[in-house]
């Protein structure tokens, strides 16, 4: 009987130091894991090669442009997105792991190009966007840049103001020539007639209805070529 009490005590005390044991996690804390490290977004680049708003003649029959922008802090790669401002399609050249890049494009057409600069984090940072006229063969006068819009952004939703929305828009020549716009607004196609003609300023009032739809482009002139841009939209809030 005695022996019997002696083995169901040292039983109850390994079940109880075992317990304890497991609860306890063996007495020992968990490590806690060191935190991510920190990696800081990538500088900006800056643009340097095809020049801003010219022309680039320095091009072989095949129409390659080498694209050249500086090294970014922090950058391990960079994107390289050029524009077709005739159609707006663009193309991108990716992980890039210098600052220069040859790219065979069509000549007498003019493009815009952005640089952005990446790392392993999270963050990427996009450089200013130019643009340049691709050299054609025997071209003397080179259209202007179609324009591209300012505001309101394209597809977004204004309200108006006393019954108004301000169109505004961004042009340019190669040449360096004086440029009027005629401006298309209206709520059917933008084709209707101009609601402004040979004018020389970049924004325009336009008199809208609420919760409309509408469809504006612009035709840039330089006295003896256009360019029309492509068809943009906005909506009235209400």
């Amino acid at each position: 009987m005695k022996t019997h009490k002696i083995l169901n005590l040292l039983i109850t005390t390994l079940t109880l130091t075992a317990f304890t044991s497991c609860s306890s996690g063996g007495g020992e804390d968990t490590p806690t894991p060191p935190p991510p490290p920190v990696i800081e977004a990538p500088g900006k680049s800056a643009l340097t090669a095809p020049a801003n708003n010219a022309p680039c003649e320095d091009v072989n029959t095949a129409g390659q442009v080498t694209f050249q922008w500086s090294a970014a802090n922090n950058a391990e790669t960079y994107d390289l997105k050029i524009t077709n401002l005739n159609t707006n399609a663009s193309s991108s050249q990716t992980d890039i792991t210098g600052t220069s890049k040859a790219v065979t494009l069509n000549r007498g057409i003019p493009y815009s190009w952005q640089v952005t600069a990446k790392n392993k984090g999270t963050t990427t940072t996009a450089s200013d966007t130019w643009r340049f006229y691709l050299a054609g063969d025997g071209v003397v006068n080179y259209a202007p840049f179609p324009a591209s819009p300012l505001s309101p952004t394209p597809g977004a939703t204004v309200t108006p103001t006393e019954g108004k929305v301000t169109i505004s828009w961004e042009s340019g020549d190669a040449d360096g020539d004086a440029l009027t716009y005629t401006l298309y607004a209206d709520a059917v196609d933008g084709a209707q007639s101009p609601v402004a003609s040979n004018v020389t300023t970049t924004t325009f009032a336009l008199s809208v209805q609420a919760g409309t739809v509408y469809y504006w482009r612009v035709v840039a002139n330089d006295g003896k070529n256009t360019a029309t841009s492509i068809l943009y939209t906005f909506k009235t809030a209400g």
